[in-house]
């Protein structure tokens, strides 16, 4: 009983030790938010906070529906490239519509960046995003592979 006990501890304390670092690509820079990183790093795995389809440049939404998803998509390969990985390495998505008769049109750009095998995914149909116009989010986890 003490073994399980010790054991239980030490993975404890191995975990509260996880080096988490930020990961801040400097695409972001001139759009800077306190508020959160746009990654976090922990043990191999890469947390990617949600990306709106703003433009980084001009921190505007295209009118197109396609070129909002394809955005997104962009700023997330920024974070990963910025982390050493790549879409390969993704192993989750969660992706967030305010319209979901669109998703059609969103799946189609989503699959020419996401290749095969696709991470596991949830799509959500939301009222609002943080941009009262913007109308998808996608936020997505990453493992570095370890067969490269």
């Amino acid at each position: 009983m003490r073994t399980t006990a010790f054991l239980v501890v030490m993975l404890v304390t191995l975990d509260a030790r996880a080096e988490k670092k930020a990961i801040s690509p400097p695409e972001f820079a001139a759009r800077p938010n306190p508020n959160f990183s746009p990654g976090i790093l922990v043990d191999g795995t890469l947390y990617i906070s949600g990306q709106l389809g703003t433009d980084l440049k001009t921190g505007e939404l295209p009118q197109e529906f396609e070129a909002e998803v394809k955005n997104s998509l962009d700023s997330i390969g920024i974070i990963l490239r910025a982390a050493g990985m790549t879409y390969d390495d993704v192993v989750s998505a969660q992706v967030y519509m305010t319209d979901t008769s669109l998703f059609a049109r969103m799946n189609a750009v989503y699959t020419s960046v996401m290749k095969e095998p696709r991470p596991a995914r949830t799509t959500v149909g939301v009222a609002k995003l943080a941009n009262p116009n913007a109308r998808i989010e996608i936020t997505m986890t990453a493992r570095k592979s370890r067969r490269r």
